[in-house]
């Protein structure tokens, strides 16, 4: 399975505004409703991490994503339901740019809320409680108003920034894959008569059983990256036992 990571950063929208505290804008106001700015991904267990930027042309940085996007069996990003996947549709719908293949998606921001409870669930504190570096530091909102403007240093800290996100986010994920629910099952795609659903490894075992209204299901855990699964089908149980269940 083809697994890619993304992450994209985008201009804030601009508008006109008479105050700065509990202001209603009217669509009249907006000036300009933000676009993708630059975007970084990496190809599952691969070492290099891909950037580009409106620094080359949108157009070019728009169909560098598209044709990843076209190749990946499924995506992984942090809040990229709502944010980073609808963004990218819209900049493709505003560039004549027809939709890429289908792929399935992993939101990990959903896997954090639903699975854990850290007191926050930005991808820079959970790294950091995983024990791993966090985030690029940099000087705020005065960086995208920088590049916004082409400064050449300023876009080269943008990158490190863009780029350390994608290698954070491939180390949470790693780290919350025998966590994730309802992972796409790599045993779909393989080659091989039985491996791991979630991560693709054919290093399981045998763990007891599954019990469920309808039969008894042999269980395995994944010695690769500790997840669960069961068999398809059901083994033979005794009627009375059935019964009782």
């Amino acid at each position: 399975m083809k697994v890619l990571l993304l992450d994209i950063e985008t201009s804030p929208l601009t508008a006109y505004t008479w105050g700065l505290w509990n202001q209603n804008i009217p669509i009249k106001a907006i000036v300009d409703s933000g676009s993708v700015l630059c975007w970084a991904a990496k190809w599952l267990h691969e070492p290099e991490v891909v950037f580009s930027s409106v620094m080359e042309g949108k157009k070019k940085m728009l169909t560098k994503m598209h044709k990843l996007l076209d190749s990946a069996d499924c995506v992984v990003h942090y809040n990229g339901t709502k944010f980073d996947i609808p963004t990218l549709n819209k900049e493709f719908l505003l560039n004549n740019m027809i939709p890429p293949a289908h792929y399935q998606q992993l939101d990990l921001l959903k896997t954090a809320r639903k699975r854990f409870r850290f007191p926050s669930n930005k991808l820079d504190f959970i790294s950091k409680e995983l024990g791993y570096k966090g985030k690029v530091e940099h000087e705020g909102f005065d960086l995208w108003i920088k590049c916004m403007n082409k400064d050449k240093d300023a876009w080269k800290r943008m990158e490190e920034y863009n780029k350390q996100d994608v290698v954070l986010l491939e180390q949470v994920y790693l780290r919350f894959l025998p966590w994730i629910e309802h992972h796409p099952n790599h045993g779909v795609v393989s080659n091989t008569s039985f491996v791991c659903p979630t991560c693709g490894s054919d290093l399981i075992q045998r763990r007891g059983f599954s019990y469920t209204q309808s039969g008894k299901y042999q269980r395995y855990q994944c010695t690769c990256c500790g997840g669960w699964s069961s068999a398809r089908s059901s083994e033979k149980i005794d009627k009375d036992v059935l019964k009782c269940l």
